[in-house]
């Protein structure tokens, strides 16, 4: 365990990870980074498994301040990123030096950030992981003062050649959009809905300020069940399209539970679940019906995205030698003469 990180403005922010894959057996929500795209990025870009602990910061300004070397990347949501007062780029590794300031400013077009240290935190876990759940009151809310013990200290990794980038890595960042199209498959309920169902496919749908990380509300023209029988209570999937009253749609995230008593007439993919984890109240959504192959198939792709990062970042790394011991980190002026 290395000197921890201070934090000096919270704004919105928690410690969490990939979710609490075991929480379901026992009743609790999954939880978990809200954009699993750019969460995982984040570790990956921090030299991290996917799933180590990082800050998800949302909508509001954050800072924080290094007492040790570190390395970090910050994905997510379109930013303005500063290290010491110098402008940084998102979506690959930065260097801080001990002392310095890491903040995060104007987070636009989208609504989460997601803040990554090579070596992660040392955080308290329930059921393997540290995601937080506001139904147990488990989980650690960052406020000014709060030190994070950090596990790696990282020596800065310069490029000082003609002020060329130092990483190129080849990464297909995510498009924001205050206008997002979500894909969605058919749920099991759809037939209930009618020819109503079609609603859901022509109409736009305002984010509402009620949403939050158990789910996002949505207003617009409404789906109506054709059918007045009850519907049991029985377990929903993350992504689940509901239409619990006659105001709005329901598009249940990582934070709901594990049962739920209306009729599912979609489900979100779950690539399609990152986008939707970027919208703001007031952003306006249209929604495109797709197959489970195609869903599919867009999952996959996004994981080899990953897969071919994390190939990279782990030769890139090597030859830094970072986390092998000290090798190369910083390549001067005089070592190409």
């Amino acid at each position: 365990m290395t000197a921890p990180l201070v934090i000096l403005q919270p704004g919105n922010s928690v410690v969490t990870d990939l979710g609490r894959t075991k929480g379901p057996a026992f009743g609790l929500p999954v939880n978990g980074a809200l954009d699993q795209f750019s969460a995982k990025a984040a570790n990956i870009l921090a030299g991290n498994p996917d799933n180590s602990p990082l800050l998800e910061l949302t909508a509001l300004d954050f800072r924080m301040r290094a007492t040790t070397d570190l390395l970090i990347a910050v994905t997510g949501a379109p930013l303005d990123l500063t290290v010491g007062g110098r402008t940084c780029p998102q979506w690959e590794p930065v260097s801080v030096r001990a002392g310095e300031t890491v903040a995060v400013r104007g987070i636009h077009t989208g609504l989460r950030a997601y803040i990554a240290v090579h070596g992660s935190f040392t955080v308290p876990a329930l059921l393997g992981s540290c995601a937080p759940d506001t139904v147990v009151g488990f989980g650690l809310k960052l406020e000014e003062g709060t030190e994070l013990p950090t596990r790696v200290a990282t020596a800065p990794i310069t490029q000082p050649h003609f002020g060329l980038p130092l990483f190129r890595l080849g990464l297909t960042r995510p498009a924001f959009s205050t206008h997002p199209v979500i894909d969605v498959t058919d749920g099991p309920d759809v037939d209930e809905f009618g020819d109503t169902a079609d609603l859901l496919f022509t109409s736009q749908y305002t984010v509402s300020p009620r949403s939050n990380h158990i789910g996002l509300r949505l207003g617009g023209a409404l789906p109506e069940r054709q059918l007045s029988s009850e519907v049991l209570s029985r377990g929903v999937p993350v992504g689940a399209i509901e239409v619990p009253s006659r105001d709005e749609l329901l598009v249940l995230h990582r934070g709901r539970g594990v049962t739920a008593g209306y009729p599912v007439l979609a489900v979100v993919t779950s690539r399609s679940l990152d986008t939707l984890a970027q919208a703001r109240p007031g952003h306006t959504i249209t929604f495109r019906k797709t197959t489970v192959a195609q869903a599919t198939a867009t999952h996959r792709a996004a994981c080899l995205e990953l897969d071919r990062l994390r190939s990279t970042i782990q030769t890139v790394f090597g030859l830094l030698g970072i986390g092998a011991g000290e090798r190369w980190h910083e390549l001067s002026p005089a070592s190409g003469s």
